[in-house]
Order: structure tokens, then C-alpha cells, then sequence
């Protein structure tokens, strides 16, 4: 996990391993019917919010995975899922280069239960301004927030998945984040 830091009145909450970063991808071409819609987990990220509770415009949040942590889940299929784990690494994401994706947030509005932030997304070296809604809550030591957002991965310089017979299995551009996360509040 990142480093504690102490900052005026703000609170550190530092993120759990509880936490879960998903990305969903749909399926695209003339032949999607043939493919596979793929849900793909972080197994390994880190990250904190700073807190400012008299000041939400204050508040920042950073989230880093790590790309080699990146599993897909589905389908069922385990000869295929090692197929497109494999191929996502290498081709996709290219991890041996582009060891993580960091989410940072550029500037934070809201209150007590949603915050939209501008965050700066980077995946593969690019960097992109994405709107972020967030729907959080505090209850003692714990901070929970949620948040679903989709991005075009041609944004980032990332030409969508193809293969199968003749490239008939395509991943659409557009592939959804979810984003449930956990962060636990750091001792002062």
C-alpha cells in the first residue's frame, strides 16, 4: 500500500484487499455472436483517499493495478481464458512496458454520498481525462464507494482484441469499469 502521510485535517484511508476492480468487455463484428463478453479482475492495486471533510474539493484519490495482476474470469472455457489472459498481457496491455493502470483524481465535487471527479485515467502511457460518479459512504473506520464507468480503449492507443478462426472473435471498443472498493481509515 502506498505510504501514510499526515495532512492537516484531512483523513487517510487507505484501500483493503476487499476491494474489487473489474472490467467488462463486449463482443463486436459481424461475428460477436461467436465470441465472448469477458470479465477481467485486478488481483493486485493499492491506493488512498485524502479525505478533507470541510472540504470535498480538497479530497484526492489514487488507485494503481497492476496489469500483470489482471485475471479474466469468464468464460467458463479454462483453455480460452488462458488464451485471452495471455493475449491481453502481451498484446492488449503490453505489461512487460506498461506495468499499471493509475486513476487520480484531478479535481472532486460532491457531498456525503456522490462525488463526481475528473480523474486522469493511464493505461498503456496514455492519459485521458474521464468523468467519474462515485457513490460513497462513510461508517466508522470504513469509507465504501462504488462507481461504473466506460472508456474506448482506442482512447488509449489500445486496438481491441481480435482472434479466433479468420479474427471472427472481436472485443468492442468500449469496455465498462466497476469499481467497489473498500478503504479502511489510517491512524494518525
Amino acid at each position: 500500500m502506498l505510504a501514510q502521510q499526515h495532512h492537516g485535517d484531512s483523513v487517510i484511508y487507505t484501500l483493503s484487499p476487499g476491494s474489487r476492480f473489474e472490467v467488462a468487455t463486449g463482443k463486436a463484428g459481424l461475428f460477436g455472436f461467436a465470441g465472448h463478453e469477458h470479465t477481467i479482475r485486478a488481483r493486485t492495486f493499492s491506493g488512498r483517499v485524502i479525505y478533507r471533510p470541510d472540504s470535498i474539493a480538497a479530497s484526492r484519490v489514487e488507485i494503481i493495478v497492476l496489469t500483470d495482476s489482471l485475471e479474466v474470469l469468464t468464460p467458463p472455457d479454462t483453455e480460452e481464458i488462458r488464451k485471452v489472459t495471455a493475449a491481453m498481457r502481451t498484446q492488449t496491455l503490453d505489461v512487460a512496458n506498461y506495468p499499471e493502470i493509475r486513476l487520480t483524481a484531478r479535481r472532486v465535487e460532491g457531498n456525503a454520498q456522490q462525488i463526481h471527479l475528473a480523474a486522469a485515467l493511464t493505461i498503456k502511457g496514455q492519459t485521458r481525462e474521464v468523468p467519474i460518479e462515485v457513490q460513497w459512504q462513510i461508517h466508522g473506520d470504513t469509507l465504501r464507494a462504488t462507481s461504473r464507468f466506460a472508456i474506448k480503449q482506442t482512447d488509449f492507443g489500445i486496438t481491441p482484441f481480435r482472434g479466433g478462426p479468420a479474427g471472427s472473435v472481436r472485443v468492442a471498443d468500449r469496455v465498462t469499469f466497476s469499481i467497489s472498493a473498500i478503504a479502511i481509515r489510517q491512524s494518525p
